[in-house]
């Protein structure tokens, strides 16, 4: 299928590992023009090494003021941002008896700010030309309750509130906004939380994973690839109709009608 995406301009946070580095590669193929960002240089430069053509910017996304300097370098460099996908950002795992407020107001700025210091420039510019597509992947903890990720997991509801609503806000404008809830993927990420899962219960990393496994009905955990799928055809024009919702892609693990 022809998703359409040749030449348009993708901008993805957090696009030198993971999701979002899985992303980068689908979007090359598409023949889209590919910006990606990330805190660290070196995974900047591990990346570009392996994404020709693409451009890359080392920003710390929790500053508005660098989140929109990497929005204007670029628009100036690559050309206006027609697909915004957010991947950047984790909260760190804490247990329920160890957060502070510090800790929890540390997870709203490297989740929740990280998402929103870019989206609001990129889509006030989207709604001025009347085009562009957001997809923000934020993560099944904003919807069911984690014991070790509840700072975190409050980011992410936050984050779908201002996802669906700012897809309402802006759909009369030729925006779409769409959010993507992954399950557990094959990432550094998930292989952390299953490191903070088992202190928690007092097992090995490995009894985590298997437990983990056990309670994902499809039987594995997603391949980033399998999430890069599914938000290169939500950037596209064949999802032309689908903004405002949160998609779980996690494998049947929480079955919820909403």
């Amino acid at each position: 299928m022809d998703l359409g995406l040749k030449d348009k301009v993708v901008l993805i946070t957090g696009g030198s590992k993971g999701i979002g580095y899985a992303c980068a590669e689908l979007f090359l193929e598409e023949g889209a023009r590919v910006a990606i960002c990330s805190r660290s240089q070196s995974n900047i430069d591990a990346a570009l090494s392996r994404l020709p053509g693409t451009r890359g910017y080392a920003v710390d996304l929790i500053s508005d003021e660098q989140a929109l300097a990497v929005v204007n370098k670029v628009e100036s460099d690559v050309g206006p941002i027609d697909v915004l996908v957010n991947s950047a950002g984790a909260a760190a795992r804490t247990p329920a008896d160890e957060l502070t407020p510090a800790i929890w107001r540390a997870a709203m700025d490297a989740k929740y700010f990280s998402y929103i210091n870019v989206i609001d420039p990129v889509i006030k510019r989207m709604g001025a030309r009347g085009t562009g597509a957001v997809i923000n992947i934020i993560g099944n903890g904003g919807k069911v309750a984690s014991p070790v990720h509840l700072a975190g997991g409050s980011a992410n509801a936050a984050l779908m509130l201002a996802s669906v609503g700012l897809a309402n806000a802006y759909a009369g404008k030729g925006v779409r906004v769409v959010g993507l809830n992954p399950g557990l993927t094959e990432t550094d990420r998930v292989a952390e939380g299953l490191k903070a899962a088992a202190k928690i219960s007092g097992s090995t990393e490995e009894e985590a994973l298997a437990d983990a496994l056990k309670r994902i009905p499809i039987g594995r955990m997603a391949d980033p690839a399998d999430i890069a799928n599914v938000v290169a055809f939500l950037s596209s024009a064949k999802a032309s109709y689908v903004t405002g919702v949160v998609i779980s892609m996690d494998g049947a693990q929480v079955p919820v009608v909403v």
